[in-house]
C-alpha cells in the first residue's frame, strides 16, 4: 500500500465531502440479509482474505521452516501459486484490478497520483475526487447553496473514479449476497442496485480533515509555532500551574468566504510526580498514564452559521495517547476518523451497514490508512510506539473478522487485513545492506515482527479453515509482494540533467517548471507523462513520430541507469499503450518505470520536486515497499482446492468467484478461473 510522499494532496473539507453524501443517505436499497434468512446462494459460500502486501519469498521460506503450518496445508493440497500483481504494483491500482478483473485500462487508476493535463499538472487523488459546487447564496460571512428549488445550487460531492462494472454487481444481479469488509479503492462506495451487497469502504477513507490522516501532536517542547508536517501537526504546550490550553483541529467550516478550519478546545492537566494526565475535553476527564492511550472519544465540531439557520454540528472520535509526562511532556492524538456510529460522509453501502457494526462493536478505525506509519516516519513514535499502535489497529480488525463471521451466512464474504502492508513499510529488512535508519541489530529485530505477524496470520485462517472446512471455497491473496528500499531515484531530477526538463534550475515542475523547455515529466510513483501537444495545456511535443521517438529513446536511456556501485536502477519501462486496454486510459501516463528490488521514485519526484543529486539514499524508516516493477513483487494466492492456472494473477480472482456461482464471465473483465482456466461461458 505504498503511498507518495506523506504530505497532503489537497485541503478538502469535511463539509465539502459531506454534502452529497448527506443528501443521498438512505436512498439506496436496505440490505435483506441476516441472520436466519433464507439463503438465496444455493448455500454456496466462498470467501476471500486479502492481505495486504504479503511476499511470497517470505511465504515459502517460512512454510519451508514450518512456521506457516496452515498456509502449508493449503500448499500442500495444491493450493498456492505466486500470484501476479498489477502494473504499477500500487495498492489502488491493484485491487481496483480485482475488483473489476481487468486492469488499469478498464478501471482507470494508474496510481496513487493523478493529474490534470488540461491545467499543466495539477496532482489529485486518483481513486476519489472531490468536486467544488455551483452556486450559492451570500449571508454576510457566508456562502450557502441552496440544493432545492427554484435555486438549485449544486452542492460540493466526492466521487469514486474507479471506472468500469465491479465484479459483485453481477452477483447483486443473480442474488447472490456479498460482503466486504474495509475495501480498497471503494470509497465513497459504490451502491449496490438489488440490495444483495454490502461494503465498508477501505483505503481512500479520508479523516475528517479530509487527508489521508492527520495526527496532532502537543509537546512542551515543540517549536514555539504550529507545525504542519507531511500526516502531521505539532502544537507546542505551554503549562501554567502544571494545566495547558491546547486544540484539536478539525475540518473546515467551508460554508464560510473564507474556509478556515473549526476546532475544539481542551485542557491538559499534568502530575508530575505521579507521571500522568487528565486531559478535560467537552465535559469529559480522562485520565492518562504515562504510555496509556485513552478509549475512543467522541468530539463535536460546532459549525456557526448565520442567524436564520441552526448551528451545525459534525462528530468525530479520536484517541489519546500520553507518550510522556516528565521531565518533558508529550501528547499524540489520533487523525480525528469519521465516527462510525454517525458518519459526517458516507462509508458504507448501505449506508446503515457500518451503523451496525458500530452498534455492536464500539467505535473503530475508519480511516482507510490506520497503522500511523507518518507518525513513525516522522519521529513522533518509536518503533515500539508504532508497534504498538499498530497491535490496535491489529486487535480492532480481529473483531470485526469474529463480526464478519457471526454475520455471515453464505455468498462472498471478503475481508481485508492492512498489518502486512503498513508494518512491512516500517520494519521489513530481509538483507544483509545498510538500513535506512537501523544498526543491523534493530533491523533484524524488527523484521522479526512481520515474521511474527505472518505467523499470527497464519493461525487466523487456521480457525476460518477449522470453522468452514469443505463447505466453502476459500481463497487467500495479496495484492502484492514486498522489497527493501534502500535508494531512492528522482525522475525529475534525472529528466532534468538529460535535458528533457526545463529550466537546468527548476526545484519542482508545480512551482517553477518551464513548460516550453520541458518535454516530459513525472508525477506519481511510477507514471512518466509527455508534455503532448493537445493534451497537457502547455505541450509541446507532436503526438506522430516525434511521440514514438521520444518514447523510444527514454524508455532506452532509463533502463540503462546504473547506480555508483553499477547497480541497475530500473528493471523495465513499460509502454502505456501496450501495456493497457480498455476504454479508461485517458489520464493513463505514457511510460511505467518499474524499478529493481531495492529502489523506488524518490519521497520528492511524488508530486514534482526536483533534488540536485538523482539518486540518494532512502533515510525514512519507511524502508521497504513494492512500487516496483511488477515481475519484482507478485503477490500470493492460497485456495483449500487445488489451483490449476498456470500463472495466474490478480485479475483472475472475480472471474474465479463468478465462475463458483455458475455465472459467466463478462467481456470486460481479463482473467479467467484459476480452477479450471476458463469460467462459466461468456
Amino acid at each position: 500500500m505504498g503511498g507518495p510522499s506523506p504530505r497532503k494532496l489537497s485541503r478538502r473539507s469535511l463539509l465539502k465531502r459531506s454534502a452529497a453524501a448527506v443528501a443521498g443517505a438512505g436512498s439506496g436499497p436496505v440490505w435483506s440479509g441476516c441472520r436466519g434468512r433464507v439463503a438465496r446462494a444455493g448455500g454456496k459460500r466462498v470467501i476471500v482474505i486479502g492481505i495486504d502486501g504479503m511476499d511470497p519469498g517470505l511465504s515459502e521460506s517460512m512454510m519451508l521452516a514450518g512456521l506457516l503450518p496452515n498456509f502449508a496445508r493449503l500448499r500442500a493440497g495444491g493450493g498456492y501459486c505466486r500470484l501476479g500483481t498489477s502494473i504499477p504494483p500500487q495498492s489502488p491500482v491493484a485491487w481496483a484490478s480485482f475488483i473489476n478483473g481487468a486492469g488499469p485500462g478498464s478501471h482507470g487508476i494508474f496510481d496513487f497520483i493523478h493529474r490534470r493535463p488540461e491545467q499543466q499538472c495539477v496532482p489529485f487523488y486518483s481513486a476519489a475526487e472531490t468536486v467544488a459546487g455551483e452556486g450559492y447564496w451570500e449571508v454576510g460571512d457566508y456562502r450557502l447553496p441552496l440544493d432545492f428549488p427554484p435555486f438549485n445550487h449544486r452542492p460540493p460531492a466526492t466521487h469514486l473514479r474507479r471506472q468500469g462494472v465491479p465484479f459483485w454487481d453481477y452477483l447483486d444481479a443473480a442474488a447472490v449476497p456479498s460482503t466486504f469488509y474495509d475495501l480498497p479503492s471503494n470509497y465513497p462506495p459504490s451502491p449496490s442496485r438489488h440490495g444483495n451487497h454490502r461494503c465498508l469502504s477501505g483505503m481512500g477513507v479520508p479523516d475528517m480533515l479530509g487527508t489521508y490522516g492527520t495526527y496532532q501532536h502537543y509537546a512542551d517542547d515543540n517549536p514555539p509555532q504550529a507545525v504542519e508536517e507531511g500526516g502531521g501537526k505539532r502544537f507546542r504546550l505551554t503549562f501554567e500551574r502544571e494545566t495547558a490550553k491546547a486544540r484539536i483541529v478539525g475540518p473546515e467550516h467551508a460554508l464560510l468566504k473564507e474556509p478556515a478550519p473549526v476546532s475544539i478546545e481542551f485542557l491538559v492537566h499534568r502530575d508530575r510526580q505521579a507521571g500522568a494526565a487528565v486531559i478535560e475535553i467537552q465535559g469529559r476527564r480522562i485520565l492518562l498514564k504515562a504510555g496509556g492511550w485513552s478509549p475512543w472519544i467522541k468530539l463535536d465540531f460546532e459549525y456557526p452559521m448565520p442567524a436564520m439557520v441552526p448551528d451545525r454540528h459534525v462528530g468525530g472520535i479520536c484517541r489519546f495517547y500520553l507518550q510522556e509526562a516528565a521531565p518533558d511532556f508529550r501528547l499524540y492524538v489520533t487523525p480525528v476518523n469519521i465516527d462510525p456510529s454517525d458518519p459526517a460522509v458516507r462509508i458504507s453501502e448501505p449506508a446503515s451497514f457500518v451503523t451496525d457494526v458500530s452498534q455492536r462493536l464500539g467505535p473503530f478505525y475508519t480511516t482507510g490508512f490506520q497503522e500511523d506509519h507518518k507518525a513513525r516516519s516522522n519521529g513522533v513514535f518509536d518503533d515500539d510506539e508504532f508497534l504498538r499502535q499498530a497491535e490496535i489497529v491489529l486487535q480492532e480488525r480481529l473483531r470485526l473478522l469474529e463480526y464478519a463471521m457471526e454475520h455471515y451466512d453464505d455468498g462472498l464474504l471478503f475481508f481485508y487485513f492492512s498489518s502486512t502492508d503498513l508494518q512491512s513499510h516500517i520494519f521489513w529488512w530481509n538483507s544483509d545492506a545498510r538500513h535506512p535508519v537501523r544498526v543491523p541489530a534493530d533491523a533484524k529485530k524488527c523484521f522479526g515482527h512481520i515474521r511474527r505477524l505472518y505467523q499470527r496470520l497464519d493461525a487466523v485462517v487456521g480457525r476460518i479453515l477449522d470453522r468452514y472446512g469443505d463447505r466453502a471455497a476459500i481463497f487467500v491473496m495479496s495484492d502484492h509482494g514486498f522489497a527493501d528500499f534502500g535508494r531512492q531515484f528522482n525522475l525529475n531530477s534525472w529528466l532534468r540533467d538529460g535535458g528533457y526538463l526545463g529550466p537546468p534550475d527548476c526545484t519542482s515542475i508545480l512551482r517553477d517548471c518551464d513548460w516550453r523547455q520541458t518535454v516530459a515529466y513525472g508525477l506519481g510513483i511510477n507514471g512518466l507523462y509527455l508534455n503532448l501537444k493537445g493534451r497537457e495545456r502547455d505541450g509541446v511535443v507532436e503526438p506522430g513520430a516525434e511521440r514514438q521517438s521520444l518514447l523510444a529513446e527514454l524508455a532506452s536511456k532509463l533502463e540503462a541507469v546504473r547506480d555508483v556501485d553499477g547497480q541497475p536502477v530500473i528493471r523495465r519501462v513499460r509502454r502505456a499503450d501496450e501495456s493497457y486496454r480498455g476504454s479508461a486510459t485517458a489520464l493513463a501516463p505514457d511510460l511505467v518505470v518499474g524499478y529493481c528490488r531495492g529502489y523506488r521514485a524518490s519521497w520528492a519526484t511524488c508530486l514534482g520536486d526536483l533534488t540536485e543529486p538523482v539518486l540518494l539514499d532512502n533515510d525514512s524508516a519507511w524502508s521497504a515497499d513494492h512500487c516496483a516493477d511488477a515481475s519484482e513483487v507478485p503477490g500470493v494466492l492460497f485456495s483449500n482446492r487445488p489451483i490449476s492456472a498456470a500463472a495466474p494473477t490478480l485479475v483472475d480472482l472475480a472471474p474465479t468467484i463468478l465462475a463458483e456461482y455458475g455465472l459467466p464471465i463478462p467481456p470486460s473483465m481479463e482473467g479467467s478461473s484459476v480452477f479450471s482456466g476458463r469460467g462459466a461461458p461468456r
